[in-house]
Parts: structure tokens; sequence; C-alpha cells
């Protein structure tokens, strides 16, 4: 067997994460390219993570440069399998005791839209784009992300493709909704044998019965947003939404708070808050059904919008006849745990689009399903080795360069909208590398690669709680 030529090494510890992808690239020069893109993505957020940048030369001029061209041929006519990488990808994580997932986190559904333009880009379109909150020109991806209180990361995407894609519209065989697609997501996750307590996601999942179906077929746990008002069938005159069950529950203050229970959320940075839940037992939804809704607020006279959650769980209640009956199919969870599960999402709300902006996640020049899919696979690497210096860097003891990030931010009620303008990224002189000139600044890579985990960690989800008091 012919001996595999050497590749120039990555610099520091990205050269021992990439070298575990090195069997799934049959030619030198495409593990070479999977070290430098990966670089060129852990640079500082104040660079561009487009082709011509990553490659370190102009934007129009540069194009057709051989450096340019050679990293356009790795994403749209080069031979590897973006599924065999992202395999392996996970593989490293669950076997990695710093990043290893347990039964005790959660598989996060969420879509990100990226504005895109052209009739000639796979899955393009004019369409809602939920985090900037209106119908544009752009790309949809649908994503699973596991998380808990220690770490988070991206499990598998796909792309939604509009309608007008295909020759039959909405009734192609080939269509598929992003309802569907989340469904597959995960169904895929549980056929890796990724262990969760609980699918999370906001209303725009939790309002879907055929997605519920999907997730009581797979048969897992769920803690799904639902809009205030969410009503069902009742009586004119009677209690008939959960906005208004949580208004009547006879709330006069914290020294009579009525059916509300006091949940005590810690959070990393050390700050705690008080926040209320309450057990909604009307319509179809009680602790003894198959389907429970809690409430959850830091006010529960005022229930202020982003400061309050109405949740649907199929989680049964401790203690309840359901839970006896069902053999321990589905773990039980308290209201606290009801809410430490939800809070978990807030990965995908303050810290998942940041890390995908400082990574380039919208930032690919490529028109092909098959390239736009490769650098998306790319940036999941690249963000799973932040997580894999954090935890290998030679001197555990020193902290990383700092980033400023805001504090603990609540998910809004829907979880829908939001700004898509990307913040800056200050850099902390002597840690951060300015620019790509050559093999030395890009051990700035590296360095980076802790910054980015240090401004999303510190203002991480609340650590667990016994139970609400």
């Amino acid at each position: 067997m012919t001996k595999r030529l050497p590749v120039e090494p990555a610099p520091g510890p990205l050269e021992g994460y990439s070298a575990g992808f090195d069997a799934l690239f049959s030619l030198r020069n495409q593990r070479h390219t999977f070290r430098r893109y990966l670089e060129g993505l852990l640079l500082p957020a104040g660079r561009n993570k487009t082709l011509t940048a990553l490659a370190n030369t102009e934007p129009v001029v540069g194009a057709q440069g051989p450096r340019a061209q050679g990293l356009q041929w790795f994403l749209s006519e080069s031979t590897w399998d973006p599924d065999a990488v992202n395999a392996r990808r996970l593989e490293l994580l669950r076997t990695d005791p710093s990043t290893a997932p347990t039964v005790e986190g959660v598989l996060v559904i969420d879509e990100h839209g990226d504005r895109k333009w052209g009739n000639k880009t796979a899955h393009a379109g004019r369409q809602y784009l939920a985090n900037i909150g209106k119908i544009d020109s752009g790309v949809v991806s649908v994503t699973s992300l596991w998380a808990d209180e220690r770490v988070y990361w991206p499990i598998h995407f796909e792309p939604y493709t509009p309608a007008h894609h295909f020759e039959r519209g909405k009734q192609d065989p080939g269509f598929r909704t992003k309802l569907g697609i989340a469904g597959q997501l995960v169904g895929k996750a549980v056929g890796a044998g990724v262990p969760f307590r609980a699918v999370v996601a906001d209303c725009f999942y939790g309002e879907d019965r055929e997605f519920k179906r999907e997730l009581e077929r797979l048969g897992v746990g769920y803690v799904l947003a639902l809009k205030p008002s969410h009503a069902w069938w009742h009586p004119e005159g009677e209690i008939g939404s959960l906005e208004e069950a949580a208004r009547a529950d006879g709330w006069t203050g914290p020294g009579s708070p009525g059916g509300w229970a006091r949940v005590v959320r810690t959070f990393r940075d050390g700050h705690e808050e008080d926040w209320w839940a309450l057990e909604v037992d009307i319509g179809p939804y009680g602790p003894g059904r198959p389907r429970r809704a809690v409430v959850a607020t830091t006010d529960p006279e005022r229930l202020p919008e982003k400061e309050t959650w109405y949740l649907e769980t199929n989680l049964p209640a401790p203690r309840s006849e359901r839970a006896r009956s069902e053999g321990g199919a589905l773990s039980t969870a308290d209201l606290a745990e009801v809410v430490r599960l939800y809070g978990l999402r807030m990965w995908v709300e303050q810290s998942y689009k940041q890390v995908k902006h400082s990574l380039g996640w919208s930032e690919y020049q490529v028109r092909s399903d098959l390239a736009i899919r490769r650098h998306w696979e790319l940036v999941c690497c690249a963000f799973s080795f932040c997580w894999h210096n954090q935890a290998h860097a030679p001197d555990p003891g020193r902290r990383p360069a700092r980033v400023e990030t805001p504090g603990p931010a609540t998910p809004e009620v829907a979880g829908r909208g939001g700004d898509e303008r990307r913040k800056p990224v200050p850099e902390t002189k002597g840690e951060l590398a300015d620019r790509a000139q050559g093999s030395q600044s890009m051990a700035g890579a590296v360095r980076h690669a802790a910054a980015i985990l240090d401004g999303v960690v510190g203002s991480a989800p609340t650590a667990p709680v016994a139970s609400a008091a």
C-alpha cells in the first residue's frame, strides 16, 4: 500500500483534531485544504469568511487565483462525503468526556435563514427568514442541536427547498416542509444513538400537531413552546386559553402565590433569577394527562411578553397515575425540570446564531446543494474544534481572550424574529490575530477558538435545580 504523503500541519491542537478526519479524504490536496479551510473559519470575526477571504486574496481579482480556486474546487468538485465527515465529527464529540452527551441534555430544533440572491443558488427564494422576522430572498436551514448546561454542538442540518424549485410545487413527492424536515432530524438523532431528555423547540413547532405526533411515534419526550393565545374548545364564558388560565389562578403575591411555584434559575455567571411556574389543569391539559401545559414567568401578575413561556410537554408529572402506568417509558419531570429543559433552548436564541456568524455559516460563495452542505459541515467542524481546543489546551487554567457578550437573555415568547446584524467582536491585544498573512498568524485561529467559547459559556443556561419551591 502506498504511503500517504504528509501535508503542511495546522497550527497547534488544530492539527491533532484535523488528523482525525484524514481517513475520509483520499487525496493529499483534500487533507491540505481541509486544514486551511478550518484555519480561515476560525480567524477573528472581523474577517469575512468568503472564499477569497479564506484564501487571503483580493475579492475580485484574486477569485481566479489558485488559492481561491483550490477552495472552490474543494467545495464544488472534490469527492469527499460531508455525511461521512459529520459522522466522524459526532463520533469525536461523543467519545470525548468533555463533550460527551448525556440523558440530561436536550435536542434543540430550530431553523436559520440567510439572505441570498439569484435564481441559480440551490434552495434560494423569497421566503420567511425567522431570524430577521420577515420575508426576503434567502436560504433556510433546519438544524438539530445537542445541549446541556456544560456544552452544546450541532448534530444535523438540512436545507429547506421552497416549492417553486419543484415541478409540481408543494404536490411534488420531493417537497418537504420545515416541520417535516424537523421530524426527520429528530429521527436521525435517535437513529444515531444521541441521548437526550427531551426535544425542545419554539411555538412554530409546538403549535403543529403533526410534528408532535411524529415525536410521540419516535417515543421521545418534548418541551415545546405554545402561543399565549393557544386555545381549546370550551363553552362560552369558561377559561379557554393558556393566558386566561394563568391570569385566573389566584396569584396575589409571593406570600400567597395560588397555584404558582417558585423556581430559582442559577446562571453560569453566578447570578440567580426567581421564576414562577404554574401547572395548568384545565381543558386537554393536566398533570395526569398525556399532555401537560406549564406557564413559566418572572412576574405572574403582569405576565411580561418576553419573560413568560407557555409550554407543552409529554413528560409525566412525578407521582402521577400516568407515571406509574407507563412504567418509565418517559422519565418524569416536575415544574423545575420542565423550566430547566426549555431554558436550554437559550443556546439557540443567544449563542448559536452568534457562533454561526462568527464562523461564517452564511458567507459561502457557492451555488450547488452539495457545495453548500460541505461549507456548513466545515463550519460545524470548526465549532466542534472550539470545544476540543478548550478541553485539550496545554494550559487549561489559562483563560482565553475575553469577548464581550450581552448578559443572560430570555427567549422571546414565540421564539421568532430578531436582529441578524452581526455584533462586533472586540479583539484582545496580543491574543487574536488581525490578519492571516502566512502560517505564523494562522495560530490566531486557535486562540480565537477559545475566545468564541469564552463569549458564550459565561452566560450559559441555568444549572439544574432539585425541585420547585
